[in-house]
């Protein structure tokens, strides 16, 4: 296929060379009734762009099929059989490809250490979840991916699951052994879903981490604002084989998706897969480069830890992503959560995660000199600054396995059901009836149709003491906790 082609960039700069009026939506009419002062702040571009796909870009029969060619040529890019383009992100992404395998009361095996929006999807759609734990690094305090020993052993136990869902790479950088879940899966004619959400780059360089399509993996979702070129909730759904059904993943993604999506995600996706393909791997090596000098440099800073490729053994990661920097900043006697927050207001860097531990940090091929020096140069600051930082409450840090609840209910019986809020001592034994996802990352500690144990309260409790933030309970202070009523 013709890469050099971006058809929905082509059909605005049409659509500007016609000079079209249009007396339908969106009611700024390409910023002609937009605040001046938003426009300055903004750009007369983003307003000039903000076009509707029917009567705009195309006509109301879509006879050009802008949007279906440049999801054509994102397929074409990384491999895929077909690639759907999605403007709510992967959090709707994701939803469609579950409720593409599974339906109201049928069961998907889905990693535990998924993001709540997987745990949201269960809730709305019904899907029984079939939890598959993730390895629990007692050193690090972080979850590695399940094995696909651990994939064969739950569909063993539920030969009736309809498929597996598998996070990868993690908030951290880790990665999963997609081939050999997608081989695990298969022997059992099920479709393995990858959440890959932090992996849009990966299909484009060699050096990195196996990209899913080229796994095995039958549906691959992918976040490309995160590690991509696109704007913010721009995402990518890829589909290959047989196993799923592209007419019902388009059905399903059309039933959650929204009417009115935007244009200007549609021309970032169009964008991105343009400069990949022809510029992708010269950018990705120079961003491989710039990492391995701030590891050298990171390496060199006493007090951080840097986590490296010790992580890939049996029951830790598979692979890890070169350009996740996930930094221990415990030695210094400072949480993650006074490190990301010390950067923001004294350096002006702003880090993509924060725990109790750790602060993640990942680099694009968007990054240069200037960015590398900058980082490079706070890290050094933070460490020889951090005595001087109030120490705060230590949290208290789940044991292995602590984190593997009891499941009393479904998510979607908990969360619907009689609720009632309680104070959280007493929350123990109860069943939770909310999402309790310290974020970022926004992995859910709590799930709805859990049962409540006195290590994650003490853990919850003890980490917003140390600066944990928990935006979707009902109760962000943790002092009480929605559960279902007795």
């Amino acid at each position: 296929m013709d890469h050099s082609r971006a058809p929905v960039l082509e059909a605005l700069q049409a659509f500007r060379d016609r000079g079209d009026v249009v007396y339908g939506p969106p009611g700024h009419k390409q910023g002609r009734g937009a605040d001046p002062r938003v426009v300055q702040l903004l750009g007369e571009g983003v307003f000039a762009s903000d076009v509707l796909t029917l009567n705009g870009l195309d006509d109301r029969r879509e006879s050009q099929g802008v949007v279906s060619q440049a999801e054509d040529l994102m397929a074409d890019a990384v491999g895929a059989r077909k690639a759907f383009f999605s403007t709510c992100g992967s959090s709707l992404s994701v939803k469609a490809a579950m409720i593409s395998v599974a339906g109201p009361g049928e069961k998907l095996l889905i990693s535990r250490n998924a993001h709540k929006s997987v745990i949201a999807g269960v809730i709305v759609s019904g899907i029984e979840p079939v939890w598959v734990h993730p390895h629990f690094d007692a050193d690090l305090h972080l979850a590695h991916p399940p094995e696909p020993a651990d994939v064969r052993r739950a569909l063993e136990a539920n030969p009736d699951a309809k498929g597996m869902l598998l996070i990868s790479p993690t908030d951290w950088g880790t990665c999963a052994d997609i081939a050999g879940v997608a081989r695990v899966c298969h022997e059992f004619g099920v479709p393995l879903i990858v959440d890959e959400a932090w992996g849009a780059h990966l299909p484009f360089h060699p050096d990195l981490p196996a990209w899913g399509v080229d796994a095995g993996a039958d549906v691959v979702v992918t976040s490309v604002h995160k590690m991509g070129g696109a704007i913010e909730q721009s995402s990518v759904f890829h589909l290959q084989g047989d196993l799923v059904d592209p007419d019902v993943l388009k059905e399903r993604e059309d039933l959650l998706g929204t009417t009115s999506s935007s244009a200007l995600v549609y021309l970032t996706l169009d964008g991105w897969r343009r400069h990949m393909v022809e510029q992708g791997e010269e950018l990705l090596s120079a961003a491989l480069r710039r990492a391995e000098r701030v590891r050298a440099a990171v390496e060199g800073i006493e007090g951080l830890e840097l986590m490296g490729r010790e992580v890939v053994r049996p029951q830790g990661a598979f692979d890890l992503d070169p350009l996740a920097l996930t930094i221990d900043v415990r030695p210094l006697g400072i949480s993650g959560y006074q490190a990301g927050d010390w950067l923001r207001a004294t350096c002006h860097v702003d880090v993509g995660s924060a725990d109790a531990c750790r602060i993640g940090v990942r680099l694009t091929h968007a990054d240069d000199d200037a960015t590398e020096a900058l980082l490079v140069r706070s890290l050094q600051r933070l460490a020889a600054e951090a005595g001087d930082l109030e120490r705060q409450p230590a949290t208290r840090l789940p044991r292995p396995g602590s984190l593997e609840m009891e499941n009393a209910m479904t998510p979607r019986e908990a969360f619907f059901g009689r609720v009632e809020q309680v104070p959280i001592a007493e929350a123990v034994g109860r069943v939770v009836a909310e999402l309790v996802s310290p974020y970022p990352p926004g992995v859910p500690v709590l799930a709805p149709g859990e049962v409540v144990s006195r290590d994650v309260v003490d853990y919850l409790t003890s980490g917003v003491a140390a600066g944990m933030l928990v935006p979707d309970a009902a109760d962000p202070s943790m002092e009480t906790l929605r559960v279902v009523a007795r």
